[in-house]
């Protein structure tokens, strides 16, 4: 019990002391560690069925990456993100729109190019985040404008 407590305590802290580039990745991170559960959930049995049983825990898997990305959209800022955060708005609407198609259907791979998208964006946010803190601005974190 202590354990979980401390547990939460610490992930609370991590999260109100990230900075903005670092919340991004986190969000990404996430994602990307729904999308490789749901895409584990898909995999065939022994016998090389799918079993039914996994569907609900496959849409929750998918239903919070959709929450992670609606969460992104949301922390766009228009203003000065401009162009950049217009197609990361529709970079994200594409992400949510082919992931409701693709669990509709059991689709493994359009989750997949969805997944692998999240990631090459994580990895563009923490090189970024990199940057500004080799620059000597690690609490500004990076601008999430776009």
């Amino acid at each position: 019990m202590a354990y979980t407590n401390a547990l939460s305590v610490y992930r609370e802290t991590r999260i109100r002391t990230a900075s903005q580039g670092q919340l991004i990745i986190m969000l990404y991170d996430e994602a990307v560690k729904q999308l490789d559960s749901a895409l584990e959930l898909m995999g065939l049995n022994a016998s090389g069925k799918r079993e039914p049983g996994r569907i609900e825990h496959i849409g929750k898997a998918v239903g919070k990456t959709q929450d992670i990305i609606t969460e992104l959209m949301v922390s766009l800022d228009f203003e000065q993100g401009g162009e950049i955060a217009k197609n990361l708005f529709a970079l994200y609407t594409w992400f949510n729109k082919e992931l409701l198609e693709a669990q509709m259907i059991q689709d493994i791979t359009r989750i997949t190019i969805v997944r692998n998208q999240i990631n090459e964006l994580r990895e563009a946010w923490g090189e970024a985040a990199l940057k500004s803190v080799e620059a000597g601005r690690p609490r500004e974190g990076v601008n999430i404008a776009g």
